[in-house]
């Protein structure tokens, strides 16, 4: 049974209707490689635009939302609220979301859990510094992120993992196919350890952290490495060779 390939693509607080009109229409004119599940992560008040202009074979993301169906959360989103919407993914945890928001490790779990009691799937981010890097923190970090989502989830059929080192988001340094491949290679370890080989051997890992048209390709052919989240990448029409990597 082979990890399905899946690129997302995050286009953070970037875009207004002309702009994602047009995007969504070079997305839908592809053409994407039929074997890449594609999930593309939309600022929320275009969610609606975003998924009445793209065809189905194309998933649609909310890029947060919170751990409860309702409620006096002023500015949050519920799952329900996505699901009402016809969208089927969230992305949770992202760097952004930890660093500038101060979202926890058991916040983040939470809201997995939520999302998909509530019926979504979910690409949850987990990632180091450069500090926990150059520590020698890696590992570490990344299996304290995961371990805190492990604690809430016992189906992990609709999770995906975004392994994106946070040093290398938005900087222009990527980490080098090795180095993904290392820390994508221990994650499925931890996995195996302290979950199941069943589910380390199905969830699917995908690398995030300035991917670009021109390095895609190597880190696609990397054993433990299933698709990417892209940031800045997916506004462009590169996004396209990006999602056709392994083609």
């Amino acid at each position: 049974m082979g990890r399905k390939f899946c690129v997302g693509g995050n286009w953070k607080m970037n875009g207004d209707k002309a702009s994602i009109a047009e995007l969504c229409k070079t997305l839908s004119a592809g053409p994407l490689d039929p074997n890449t599940e594609v999930v593309v992560g939309c600022p929320a008040p275009y969610l609606s635009l975003a998924r009445s202009s793209l065809p189905e074979s194309i998933g649609v993301a909310a890029q947060n939302c919170y751990k409860v169906a309702k409620g006096a959360f002023t500015g949050e989103i519920s799952p329900a609220m996505l699901k009402d919407l016809g969208l089927g993914w969230v992305i949770l945890g992202h760097s952004e979301r930890r660093a500038i928001f101060g979202e926890t490790d058991e916040l983040i779990a939470e809201k997995v859990a939520h999302a998909l009691a509530e019926g979504l799937k979910v690409i949850a981010c987990i990632g180091e510094t450069l500090q926990e890097r150059e520590a020698g923190q890696t590992e570490a970090v990344c299996f304290r992120q995961t371990k805190a989502i492990a604690a809430q989830v016992k189906d992990w059929t609709n999770v995906v993992i975004a392994y994106e080192p946070v040093w290398a988001i938005g900087t222009g340094k990527t980490a080098t196919p090795e180095q993904a491949q290392e820390v994508h290679a221990a994650l499925r370890k931890w996995f195996t350890e302290n979950v199941s080989a069943d589910v380390s051997n199905g969830i699917r890992i995908q690398y995030g952290g300035s991917v670009t048209a021109a390095n895609c390709r190597e880190l696609a052919a990397k054993p433990d490495i299933d698709g990417f989240l892209v940031g800045g990448a997916s506004l462009k029409p590169e996004f396209i060779q990006i999602v056709n990597a392994r083609q």
